[in-house]
């Protein structure tokens, strides 16, 4: 059978490092803190499903390595693309007059 415990009186610093550390895990409140109490309970074992991998977390320099051995050419410029969506909606005229023309 659960039960349900209360923390009252939680310092607001305490509490903001709580939920910016539940964004982190992409996790709610709730299901931080019941990370937290199965790692202090049973420390060192996996916490199944509520633990994130750390191979979730990259560098910057991580996710460039990666996109160029993904992408050793680099990738088509957006530019292109936009300009062929952005044209067929509004039409050709709205384009090469920029926002002075209403959309239709």
């Amino acid at each position: 059978m659960a039960i349900n415990l209360s923390i009252k009186n939680v310092p607001e610093p305490l509490a903001a490092t709580l939920r910016a550390r539940a964004e982190r895990n992409h996790r709610s409140l709730q299901g931080e803190l019941m990370a937290i109490l199965e790692q202090a309970v049973h420390p060192g074992a996996p916490l199944a499903a509520l633990a994130v991998p750390q191979a979730c977390t990259v560098s910057i320099e991580e996710a460039v390595e990666r996109s160029r051995k993904l992408f050793p050419k680099g990738t088509p410029s957006s530019t292109g693309f936009i300009r062929t969506m952005r044209n067929g909606r509004y039409g050709e005229a709205w384009a090469k007059t920029g926002r002075n023309v209403a959309p239709e």
